[in-house]
């Protein structure tokens, strides 16, 4: 891949990226926080101040520069395609139809195993001011804010998406797979409203399951919750609050 061709990959990526990011949270921001929408009772508002324009102003702008490097980062690994040195596949024959299902799974698995130690290393006192205090600016999080992250935190994420097409074989739908994931997951858990009952983090399987109001307290008390889809690393390694299943409904209302 030429020079040319690489600044053209990454380009487009980047439109790619930034395009998806607008029309998403811009989507669930309107019909979340507009005045022309009204929220049906049953969702219940995780906010404790006002939603500000000029914190949302800079989630965007953090966000801006977060596609500009997710789109170097896509432009690497397609050049790294082209020349065959991933183990990226296109015929599901190759594997199988139950490998990709495994596939995409495990790298989630993978991939949040990944993003809790990064996370809660990223909350430790030398390393918080550059590399992930712009993300908790905002104080309690929007739809905006799913991909408001520092550059520093943002190569070290995007490294994950380099590194595991090097070592685990990945059908090309898989990737695209984990991207959505990883976007609406990110919008869901920033998105400031829980749109569940209070029972949601008892049952046998929502309880391994990060959403809205599990990340909420993340951001009101900092030192708990960094997983990134599941609560695994959390309840393992003693990084749950043990608020959120003794009482889901006023868990956050208790972290302020």
């Amino acid at each position: 891949m030429t020079i040319e061709q690489f600044a053209y990959y990454s380009l487009a990526f980047f439109g790619i990226i930034l395009v998806r990011y607008f029309l998403i949270s811009g989507i669930v921001y309107w019909y979340f926080y507009t005045g022309d929408c009204q929220i049906p009772s049953p969702f219940k508002s995780l906010r404790s101040r006002p939603v500000k324009w000029k914190l949302i102003r800079h989630d965007m702008e953090l966000s801006v520069g977060a596609a500009v490097l997710f789109g170097l980062c896509a432009a690497a690994i397609t050049n790294a395609v082209s020349l065959g040195s991933t183990l990226l596949y296109q015929s599901v024959n190759q594997h199988s139809w139950g490998y990709l299902v495994f596939s995409y799974v495990f790298a989630l698995m993978i991939q949040d195993t990944y993003f809790y130690f990064l996370h809660r290393g990223f909350h430790h006192p030398w390393l918080f001011k550059c590399m992930h205090q712009g993300h908790h600016l905002s104080g309690d999080p929007t739809p905006w804010t799913a991909f408001a992250f520092d550059p520093l935190e943002v190569v070290l994420q995007a490294a994950f998406l380099v590194a595991i097409v090097y070592i685990l074989p990945l059908h090309i739908s898989v990737v695209m797979a984990l991207l959505i994931t990883m976007t609406i997951w990110s919008v869901w858990n920033h998105l400031g409203f829980e749109l569940f009952s209070a029972d949601f983090p008892r049952h046998w399987l929502s309880r391994w399951f990060i959403g809205p109001t599990h990340h909420a307290i993340h951001h009101r008390k900092y030192r708990c919750h960094f997983g990134l889809y599941f609560t695994i690393w959390d309840r393992l390694l003693g990084t749950h609050d043990p608020t959120y299943d003794d009482d889901f409904a006023g868990a956050l209302d208790r972290s302020s």
